[in-house]
């Protein structure tokens, strides 16, 4: 999926004349950053692809192949999309068929065990978070406080304070999160960048 997206910058960004510096000084990311973005070889957080998308002039979606927008309000299991992916950390799958539409925004996120190297940085944005632990133990960092989660346990924040999450087992976790708002909602595709 990242070298997909990587190569829809690179496209976009040859197709405007811009060089690699331009690109850096209009989205505040390094040279080096972006090149190795648009080589597939690493990841970008949504806030990061939100800047780039507007200095190229498209929408965030347009990386994104997004679930199919349907009329039908059930989505069954083998309808399920993947809404992003992070290779070593993270997927996030759809959990509804109209996403255009909706405030909010409702995923199952399955959650790979940290690597021993990986530093976990908390992050804010806009909007409210809900996550409920369905499988494995989540490591959950809120406002200066660290707490493990077990199936069953849930969160419910305030996005604009500082969060984030890992997974400290040797195996996978897996969650129920709905937030918003929602980034694929019609309204929101000028709004202020967020993480997925």
């Amino acid at each position: 999926m990242f070298s997909e997206i990587g190569s829809k910058i690179n496209r976009l960004r040859l197709d405007k004349k811009l060089t690699l510096k331009e690109l850096s000084q209009l989205t505040n990311l390094s040279v080096g950053f972006l090149s190795q973005l648009e080589r597939g070889l690493t990841t970008v957080a949504i806030d990061s692809l939100d800047n780039i998308s507007k200095a190229l002039g498209v929408d965030i979606n347009y990386f994104f192949t997004l679930a199919k927008e349907q009329s039908r309000f059930i989505q069954k299991s083998y309808e399920r999309e993947i809404v992003f992916m992070d290779k070593d950390n993270f997927i996030q799958f759809h959990l509804s068929n109209s996403l255009g539409d909706k405030n909010m925004f409702p995923r199952l996120v399955e959650v790979y065990p940290k690597r021993d190297n990986e530093t976990v940085l908390t992050y804010t944005h806009e909007g409210e978070e809900f996550i409920y632990i369905l499988e494995g133990i989540l490591t959950y960092y809120y406002d200066g406080e660290k707490t493990e989660l077990y199936p069953g346990d849930s969160v419910h924040i305030r996005s604009t304070l500082s969060h984030n999450w890992e997974n400290n087992t040797n195996k996978i976790v897996k969650l129920l999160m709905v937030s918003t708002p929602n980034r694929f909602h019609e309204s929101q595709q000028d709004a202020p960048a967020q993480k997925i």
